[in-house]
C-alpha cells in the first residue's frame, strides 16, 4: 500500500507546472479556496446524495467539449445556444454548487479563482464524499469564452461500442485502461430510459433484446421503462456510493448503457473489468490517475481565457 501511494505521488508531481498549473496555485492567494469548496460540496451532498453524480459528471462534460474551462455553466443567450442546453447536457446538475461555492469565494478573495477551477475541486470532493479516493489536482485553469451546442458532439454516445469508445477516448490521449478506469464513475447515478431503450426493444432478426444484456435484468428494465423516456435506473446496486460494483454487474450482464456492458463484452477492455471487479484499489488508484490527465485537457491559460465573476456568464 505504502509503495501505491508512493507510485501516485510521483505521478501527481509530474503535473505540477504544467500548463502553468500548480498543486499550490492559491496558496498565496486564496488559501481558504479548497476548504470553501469542500465544505460547500459536502453541505449539498448531505442534504442530497444524488448529486454527487452529478458534479463528477459536470466536470467530464465539461472537458470533453473545450478542455476544462467552465464553458457548460455558461447559460445560453438569444444569440448563442450554450453546450448546457444540448439534449446530451440536459440530465447534468449540481449549477447550484458551483454557483454557491463560487460566490463565497469571491467574498473571499475576488477575480481569483476560476469557475473551471472549481467544477474540478466539486468533483474531486464529490467522489471523496461518496467514498471514492481522494486526490488532489492541479489548478491554475482559466474559464473560457466559449459554449456552443455543437461542439457536445464530441461527447461520447451511450450507444458506442468499445472500439467507438477507445477511439475518441484516445483523441484526448487516453489509454484503453484510462477509459475503463474513467466508465467507473458510473458507479454513480442514474441512466434514463432514453438511453438505453433501444437494448430492449426487438434488436435485430435473431433476438427480441440485446443480447449480452441479463434476461431478467431486461425485464426490470423494461417495466421501469413503462413510466416513459425520463424514468431512471441506476447504474449500479449502490447508486450513490462510490465503489467497484459497476464492474461486478458488468460481469452478470447488468451493465444498464450499451456503452457500459461493450466494456466486458468487448476481448479488449474485459480483462480490465474483471480486474477493477476483483480489486477496488487498483480501481481507485487507476481512476485517479485517469482524473488527473482528464483535468488537463486543453486547459486554457494565460490569454486564452479569464476569470469569470459570475459562472453563468462571460466577463
Amino acid at each position: 500500500m505504502m509503495i501505491s501511494i508512493l507510485v501516485f505521488c510521483l505521478f501527481v508531481s509530474r503535473f505540477s507546472g504544467i500548463y502553468g498549473l500548480s498543486m499550490n496555485y492559491y496558496g498565496m492567494r486564496c488559501p481558504m479556496v479548497e476548504m470553501l469548496v469542500r465544505n460547500t460540496v459536502n453541505r449539498a451532498l448531505d442534504s442530497d446524495p444524488s448529486l454527487a453524480a452529478g458534479l463528477l459528471r459536470m466536470h467530464f462534460h465539461d472537458c470533453f467539449v473545450e478542455g476544462c474551462d467552465g464553458s457548460v455553466l455558461l447559460d445560453s443567450t438569444k444569440d448563442n445556444t450554450g453546450e448546457k442546453d444540448s439534449p446530451a447536457n440536459l440530465s447534468l446538475r449540481g449549477y447550484e454548487i458551483i454557483d454557491a461555492a463560487k460566490d463565497l469565494i469571491e467574498d473571499q478573495c475576488p477575480g481569483i479563482v476560476s469557475c473551471a477551477d472549481i467544477v474540478a475541486m466539486a468533483a474531486r470532493d464529490a467522489v471523496l464524499w461518496a467514498g471514492g479516493p481522494l486526490y488532489d489536482i492541479p489548478k491554475g485553469r482559466k474559464d473560457g469564452r466559449r459554449s456552443k451546442i455543437e461542439d457536445t458532439r464530441n461527447l461520447p454516445s451511450p450507444f458506442f461500442n468499445s472500439s467507438e469508445l477507445i477511439s475518441i477516448f484516445s483523441r484526448h490521449g487516453f489509454s484503453v485502461q484510462d477509459m475503463v478506469s474513467l466508465s467507473g464513475a458510473h458507479t454513480l447515478g442514474v441512466a434514463r430510459c432514453s438511453s438505453f431503450k433501444n437494448r430492449l426493444q426487438k434488436f435485430d432478426s435473431s433476438h427480441e433484446v440485446d443480447p449480452t444484456l441479463d434476461s431478467t435484468f431486461a425485464s426490470t428494465l423494461s417495466k421501469t421503462c413503462t413510466a416513459g423516456d425520463n424514468a431512471e435506473v441506476p447504474f449500479d446496486q449502490t447508486r450513490n456510493s462510490f465503489d467497484n460494483s459497476y464492474f461486478n454487474g458488468l460481469r452478470r450482464s447488468a451493465g444498464v448503457l450499451s456503452s457500459d456492458q461493450t466494456l466486458y463484452s468487448s476481448p479488449r477492455t474485459r480483462g480490465l473489468v474483471n480486474a477493477y471487479a476483483m480489486n477496488t484499489a487498483r480501481f481507485f488508484f487507476d481512476f485517479q490517475q485517469a482524473m488527473l490527465k482528464m483535468g488537463l485537457i486543453d486547459v486554457k491559460e494565460g490569454n486564452q481565457g479569464e476569470v469569470r465573476q459570475n459562472c453563468r456568464v462571460i466577463n
